[in-house]
């Protein structure tokens, strides 16, 4: 397929797509996501230059007024080109950028429909959750609490929202990721991959892909798609993922405000 017509697939996704357990909000300039008790999200915007500068300070406006940190995904691709640099310029924070790889279904490499040969399991039980969350707290060590929360609500309220999968050695939980399904559109995404360090290495990264890939294909997703950073991009390469597009996630703080 074009490489137009896919970003121009994924771009009507990220306008029209519903997060689980967030608040969908659709303005005429962009789409507002806002969860109950956390931060809000941006993930598609349509702008200008004329535009621009009144539609950032309206987003900062209201989620001022509810005492929200909140985030805008920027994409490459965005207008006005140097929408980046005008979030920068009011404040925003700049996280480092990923790329986001796409892989087509239909053009699956043979290493990805082939049996899994590692012991990994499909978590359905949310007493299981706890083995994510240890995996993820030894790589990154943070707090995961909420996150507790979010995936126990949503293998409950919408299990079909979410694939989620562990990988054992030896009964020991040492990697999981987990796939993003939504209610329309033509991509699933690839999200949370995380291998202990001592782990890393023995094939559990690629299994885990296979293993959300399939699931996908039978479910009759055309598209899975995955933010890659630097030491994820090679591997996503070698398993037959395409550059889409970059992303700079742009973090508004409200503790930056002056109170005078």
């Amino acid at each position: 397929m074009d490489p137009k017509h896919i970003l121009d697939l994924y771009d009507q996704d990220r306008k029209d797509v519903s997060l689980f357990g967030m608040q969908r909000e659709e303005t005429p300039h962009l789409v507002r996501h806002i969860s109950p008790s956390g931060e809000g999200l941006i993930i598609y915007s349509n702008l200008n230059s004329t535009n621009v500068e009144e539609v950032i300070q309206e987003q900062i406006a209201h989620f001022e007024s509810m005492g929200r940190d909140f985030c805008w995904v920027v994409f490459q691709h965005d207008d006005p080109a140097n929408l980046k640099d005008r979030l920068l310029a009011n404040g925003f924070l700049n996280e480092e950028p990923e790329a986001i790889m796409i892989l087509d279904i239909e053009d699956l490499p043979p290493v990805l429909v082939k049996p899994i040969c590692h012991d990994i399991q499909r978590i359905s039980d949310p007493d299981k959750i706890d083995d994510v969350l240890a995996i993820r707290h030894q790589v990154w060590q943070s707090d995961y609490s909420a996150m507790a929360k979010s995936l126990t609500k949503r293998l409950i309220d919408a299990p079909e929202s979410l694939g989620l999968y562990v990988a054992y050695i030896d009964g020991k939980p040492v990697s999981t990721a987990q796939i993003s399904f939504f209610q329309k559109g033509h991509f699933a995404g690839l999200v949370q991959a995380a291998t202990l360090p001592g782990y890393r290495g023995r094939g559990l990264f690629t299994a885990l892909v296979a293993m959300r890939v399939q699931e996908a294909r039978r479910r009759g997703i055309r598209f899975v798609d995955a933010d890659a950073s630097p030491m994820s991009r090679p591997i996503l390469e070698k398993l037959g993922f395409q550059w889409l597009t970059e992303t700079n996630s742009c973090e508004w703080q409200i503790k930056q405000v002056s109170t005078g």
